[in-house]
C-alpha cells in the first residue's frame, strides 16, 4: 500500500473527509448547545377556556427536557394531553426558542359517577368540578358504557320533552336497567331493555297518558314505575296510581 501512490491519496482523502465530518459535528454539537436555543416561551391556542399559565408552568414545563433543537415533541404532547380538561393536544417548534401547542378541551356534558367528567362526545375525563360554570346533568354506569349513557340521555331528551322536563339524571344499573330523574322532580324507572323498541315504547306510554294523570293526580308525580308490560305506576301525595296493571315487572 505504502508503494501505490493511489492509494495512499485516497486514504489521505478520506481521513480528510472524516476529519471534517468530525469537525462539523463537534461544532453543530456546541451550535445546538448554545443558551440562545434553551426553550424561553410556550404559545397556547386553540381550546383554552380552562388552561393558563400557571397549570401549564404546574403540570408541563418541568417535564419538558432539551432545548428547541433535541426537546421530543411527542413527550411534550404527552404531557399536554395529560393536563385536566386537555383531550389532544399538538405541539410544535418555533425558532428559535420557543414551543407552539394547540389545545383541543373536552366539552362536558355531565357529572359521572362520584370524580369524574363524560363529554359531549362519551369520553370520561377528570377535572375540577369546580370550574364549571352551570349545573351539569349526572350521569353514571358500568365500566365501558359511557358512550351508550350519553347516547340514551339525547334519546330521553326528546322522549320525555312532552312532558315539558329533561333528564337531570340517568343511571344504568349494574343489571343494565335504566333510570331516569327529570327537572319536574319525577324518577322514572325504565327497566332493562328487552329490545331495541323497548325502552322508547315505555316512554311513550307514559307521554300519552301524563296529562290525564296529572289532571287527576296534581302535577307532583315523584316516581313512575314503566316497567309493566302493559301499563305502569305512579306515586303522587303518598297516594299509588296503576294503570293497566299486569302481573309482574320486566
Amino acid at each position: 500500500m505504502w508503494n501505490n501512490v493511489r492509494q495512499l491519496n485516497f486514504a489521505a482523502n478520506a481521513l480528510h473527509v472524516l476529519l471534517v465530518l468530525v469537525l462539523l459535528a463537534a461544532g453543530g454539537y456546541w451550535l445546538i448547545q448554545r443558551p440562545n436555543f434553551a426553550l424561553h416561551e410556550i404559545q397556547i391556542d386553540g381550546d383554552t377556556e380552562h388552561i393558563n399559565s400557571p397549570t401549564v408552568r404546574a403540570g408541563v414545563v418541568g417535564r419538558l427536557k432539551g432545548n428547541f433543537f433535541t426537546v421530543d415533541l411527542d413527550v411534550a404532547r404527552q404531557a399536554f394531553e395529560q393536563m385536566p380538561w386537555v383531550r389532544h393536544a399538538s405541539v410544535r417548534r418555533v425558532w428559535p426558542n420557543a414551543l407552539a401547542v394547540t389545545l383541543e378541551e373536552y366539552k362536558p356534558l355531565g357529572t359521572w359517577g362520584s370524580d369524574q367528567l363524560v363529554s359531549v362526545d362519551g369520553e370520561l375525563f377528570t377535572a375540577n368540578q369546580g370550574e364549571l360554570e352551570e349545573d351539569l346533568p349526572a350521569f353514571d354506569g358500568p365500566d365501558g358504557t359511557a358512550k351508550e349513557v350519553v347516547a340514551r340521555y339525547h334519546d330521553f331528551q326528546k322522549w320525555f320533552a312532552p312532558l315539558g322536563a329533561t333528564p337531570e339524571e340517568v343511571t344504568l344499573s349494574p343489571r343494565y336497567a335504566w333510570t331516569v330523574k327529570l327537572s319536574n322532580g319525577t324518577q322514572v324507572e325504565l327497566g332493562r331493555e328487552r329490545n331495541q323498541d323497548t325502552l322508547l315504547d315505555r316512554s311513550k306510554r307514559l307521554s300519552a297518558a301524563w296529562s290525564a294523570v296529572t289532571q287527576r293526580w296534581g302535577k307532583d308525580i315523584e316516581y313512575a314505575d314503566l316497567r309493566y308490560p302493559n301499563g305502569f305506576a305512579i306515586r303522587a301525595a303518598g297516594m299509588r296510581f296503576i294503570t293497566e296493571p299486569d302481573k309482574g315487572k320486566k
